[in-house]
């Protein structure tokens, strides 16, 4: 693919922003611009501008109509400028390209099909209605390299020493600064020796020292609660990005199994074609 397929736009904005004419009945065909006979249409115009990058699309359509209606004629007096007959690269990319669109374009009705307002409650109905609360945790722990250091520790917690104190002063790890705080978290997210413990504290028990593969653990379970299920709207988008990979997966299996698809015998074709533009060039 050439390198100046995604052509700047710079040249074309300096030439200024003229607005352009408001015309009856605009469809995709309709004629913006004609160059050596050959048509520049409004469907051509919108599909630029999506394949823009985002500091330009961003930007407001009678700023950017006349810079992408430039682009569109610069590409294509350059075009002209190149025997008619495509080269064997352009063949080759104009397929993959609209292999490309086309899978696309499936790919989207999928989608399209898959989330609906109806997907959605029904997949969140599945997941949460019928779900056991989940049990949260909110632990401390002050974290040091021996047993004999944990030891000490837990040994001035026993004598009145502010835990939050010791953390800081003490540990090791990245929540010391914090008081060794270490927030609210569930069953499977801390490492198994140290939830093991966590599980057995009662609010405001301090364990004995826990070694994980991090160090020597001294902890303190500040509090725990059950977390009810989400509403709907705090978790759509996970739902939906849920339901589009499933579309997505499901239309290229369903597919792929209804296709013949026959390779070519393996060790056939060198693998090192992959890099050889030799092939490609006429």
């Amino acid at each position: 693919m050439s390198k100046y397929r995604n052509f700047s736009l710079t040249a074309a904005f300096l030439v200024g922003f003229a607005l352009p004419a408001v015309a009856a009945e605009i469809n995709a065909d309709t004629v913006v611009a004609t160059v050596n006979g050959v048509d520049i249409t409004v469907g051509q115009m919108i599909l630029t501008r999506e394949a823009l990058p985002e500091q330009y699309r961003s930007l407001p359509d009678d700023v950017l109509y006349e810079g992408v209606l430039d682009q569109l004629i610069q590409q294509t007096v350059l075009s002209q400028s190149v025997p008619k007959e495509n080269s064997n690269r352009v063949n080759i990319a104009l397929e993959n390209e609209l292999r490309t669109l086309r899978a696309g374009e499936a790919l989207d009705a999928a989608i399209a099909s898959a989330i609906t307002d109806d997907a959605v409650q029904a997949a969140y109905d599945e997941k949460y209605s019928n779900a056991e609360p989940t049990k949260e945790y909110n632990a401390s722990h002050i974290l040091v390299d021996t047993e004999d250091e944990a030891k000490a520790i837990r040994k001035e917690l026993d004598e009145g020493a502010v835990f939050a104190d010791l953390a800081k002063e003490k540990s090791t790890g990245p929540s010391g600064s914090n008081g060794g705080e270490l927030g609210w978290f569930s069953k499977g997210m801390m490492v198994k020796e140290f939830e093991d413990v966590v599980l057995t504290l009662e609010k405001g028990q301090i364990s004995d020292p826990v070694k994980t593969r991090f160090g020597w653990h001294v902890i303190i379970l500040n509090d725990s609660r059950f977390k009810a299920a989400p509403p709907l709207e705090e978790v759509r988008a996970e739902i939906e990005a849920k339901l589009e990979q499933d579309a997505i997966s499901g239309v290229i299996k369903a597919l792929t199994e209804k296709a013949t698809v026959v390779r070519t015998k393996d060790g056939s074709i060198p693998t090192s074609v992959l890099s050889d533009q030799s092939l490609i060039t006429n």
